[in-house]
């Protein structure tokens, strides 16, 4: 068993009783090759939810900060993040995410960048269509709804990947697709708050 393995069993036995976590469309998820998964960002733990309920292990950009604590940095790191500068464009995090992607693994993202305040879904910022546009990777939106309230539940909803081919071959900007990944994300937490 790998430390991931080990790692998304613990937080599951544990997060999935605590929010009574009901997660749907694990299937929209395909099973090889480079996807990314797009979330909303409500709160702390949504780069772990994301991690115990997708069926495939799920690479995050995580705040540099993070690896810079001794024994947290090597556990974050064993869960297949890697570091990103917040605040800039951050090239070697781009490179490292595109990487992710073209060696066929996933990765988790959340447009916003940051935690939502409110709870109310934000603006996305150009970063997700920058690596939908880069690779041919699927991309999945996710919506993430619920308190973060022990014993409320909490829904975790992949949706349809979205029509990339379409996308591409149409030249978009990576703004134009960050906003449709968006739209589909308001979209699930409409259909399914």
């Amino acid at each position: 068993m790998t430390f991931y393995s080990f790692a998304k069993s613990v937080a599951s036995s544990i997060f999935k009783p605590w929010y009574r976590i009901e997660t749907i469309g694990m299937d929209q998820i395909p099973k090889n090759g480079g996807v990314l998964i797009c979330a909303n960002h409500i709160h702390n733990f949504d780069p772990i939810v994301v991690g115990i309920t997708a069926p495939r292990p799920v690479h995050f950009m995580a705040k540099e900060e993070l690896f810079r604590v001794p024994v947290l940095s090597g556990i974050v790191r064993k869960c297949h993040a890697f570091p990103v500068k917040r605040g800039m464009n951050d090239r070697e995090a781009l490179r490292q995410g595109i990487k992710v992607l073209k060696d066929g693994h996933v990765l988790g993202l959340f447009p916003e960048g940051t935690r939502s305040k409110t709870g109310e879904l934000g603006k996305g910022l150009a970063g997700a269509g920058f690596f939908a546009l880069r690779t041919d990777c699927a991309v999945v939106p996710c919506a993430i709804i619920g308190p973060y309230k022990s014993l409320r539940k909490l829904k975790v909803i992949y949706g349809k990947p979205l029509p990339m081919n379409e996308l591409r071959s149409a030249k978009a900007s990576a703004e134009e697709v960050t906003e449709l990944i968006m739209a589909e994300i308001h979209k699930l937490i409409k259909e399914y708050r």
